[in-house]
């Protein structure tokens, strides 16, 4: 049996298919890449109907080449956060809201959580523009007509392909609106939306699978009765598929944007651990939490220093990073897209220090990502206050596959921790997998993991 891991990220939308043991099968990989729509305004926005076109689009591409031949299991990694209105129709109102977008804003009239120390340590989450207490409202006030429920970007497109397409425990709680000890919608953060139980997706139990609609069925005929299980949150899936299954290691990860994360367990209705302020929670799934930090910045900031400061590529930038020693040189603050909660930087809140004529490209862009190594050092430590030891780091990401410079950075920013890092660029969609599959702790085995800290 493989499987079918599909990765709804923002900037893309993957299927790929894995062998029994969650390993990528070679060549069986379709990709289509997503263009987000940026506004002076905060705007961050995607398309829903050109992104169910790419998910069907990468389907097509997967069968048409006889790799959905011998599927077994649909699992999903999908992005967090977003949002998207639709009428009664299940039609979508306006485009999608990413969580890049920061546009929304509390209502003047709303007070806010009654007690926000509680309200945070239900729910995860704040009174933020991030998260669907303060969205909802506003995108009601920006709308012309009324919508009548909302669903988040992965909700959508399951709708359209499935025979029935709930919300996971996992998905729910980046909406903000979840208790997460109940595993319930939280009656207060559902006042602060202004939302009834009706206008949200329904909440899919603990054994859900949905099956590909008969329809559909002939357009994909290895996909034909095949289960789909519960979409899992990215970042939680790239914990799992980094092997970061436990409190004693985090897992850093830089895809589009980056995080630092740690996975406790915590099953439905169990006290749940202290929450430092400046942290978030999420649920990995009904028995597990993963408590963070994550930031806009991330591979993104590479590929916007990239394309505007004209580097050099590959080896010569490598080795023109080589030349730079980590902590000396440019200052900067990496908050391009602005803060994510409990932040409220705007977009547009990055700055570089220290430039004189003798400053050169590659010195700006080794200021903006040794900033980033040390954030995520910084929150680390916060992290760790919450299992009083220090943890062993496992970086993974696309990002920091790329640039042996860029570990480096971050092995100096978080020593004395053992730092090591993930091969596999499919953290995502392996973690889906292995949740799917009942081995959430097989995510990596040593053999896949390759120290950079010798002689550090």
């Amino acid at each position: 049996m493989n499987i079918l891991a599909l990765d709804l990220g923002t900037s893309s939308v993957r299927g790929l298919v894995l062998d029994a043991d969650a390993v990528p099968l070679p060549g069986a990989l379709a990709r289509r890449k997503m263009t987000i729509t940026i506004g002076d305004d905060g705007a961050a926005t995607l398309d829903a109907t050109d992104y169910l076109t790419a998910l069907e689009a990468c389907l097509d591409e997967l069968s048409e080449a006889g790799h959905l031949d011998n599927i077994g299991l649909v699992a999903t990694a999908a992005q967090w956060h977003s949002v998207l209105p639709l009428d009664q129709h299940g039609k979508p109102l306006g485009p999608v809201l990413t969580w890049l977008d920061s546009r929304s804003s509390p209502p003047s009239t709303m007070p806010g959580p009654a007690d926000p120390d509680d309200f945070h340590h239900r729910t995860g989450t704040w009174w933020h523009r991030f998260y669907w207490s303060v969205r909802l409202p506003w995108l009601r006030e920006s709308s012309d007509i009324r919508p009548a429920r909302f669903v988040g970007l992965v909700e959508y497109a399951f709708g359209a392909l499935l025979d029935h397409a709930p919300m996971s425990v996992s998905q729910a709680s980046g909406t903000g609106l979840l208790d997460l000890r109940t595993l319930d919608w939280d009656p207060e953060a559902c006042a602060l939306a202004e939302v009834g139980r009706g206008e949200l997706p329904e909440l899919a139990a603990v054994d859900w699978t949905g099956r590909l609609r008969p329809d559909l069925a002939r357009r994909w005929p290895g996909l034909r009765d095949v289960p789909w299980s519960c979409p899992t949150g990215d970042g939680a899936a790239s914990n799992v598929g980094s092997g970061c299954v436990d409190p004693y290691r985090a897992a850093v990860t830089v895809g589009t944007s980056a995080a630092v994360r740690l996975v406790q367990a915590a099953p439905a209705g169990a006290v749940l651990p202290p929450l430092p302020d400046g942290l978030w929670r999420y649920r990995v799934d009904h028995r597990h939490i993963v408590t963070g930090t994550a930031y806009s910045a991330g591979g993104n900031l590479f590929a916007w220093a990239n394309k505007v400061l004209r580097l050099p590529s590959g080896a010569e930038l490598e080795q023109a990073l080589a030349a730079i020693r980590p902590g000396a040189g440019v200052v900067a603050d990496p908050r391009l897209g602005g803060d994510r909660p409990p932040g409220l930087a705007p977009a547009g809140s990055g700055k570089v220090y220290g430039l004189s004529f003798g400053t050169r490209a590659v010195d700006i862009f080794a200021g903006l990502m040794e900033a980033l190594c040390r954030q995520v050092a910084a929150d680390l430590t916060e992290i760790e206050s919450t299992v009083d030891y220090p943890v062993e780091v496992v970086l993974g990401g696309g990002a920091v596959a790329a640039s042996q410079w860029w570990r480096d950075a971050f092995v100096s920013a978080l020593a004395p921790r053992r730092v090591s890092h993930v091969r596999n660029p499919e953290i995502g969609a392996t973690g889906a997998a292995l949740i799917a599959i009942g081995r959430f702790h097989d995510g990596v085995v040593l053999e896949r993991i390759s120290r950079t800290d010798e002689g550090h």
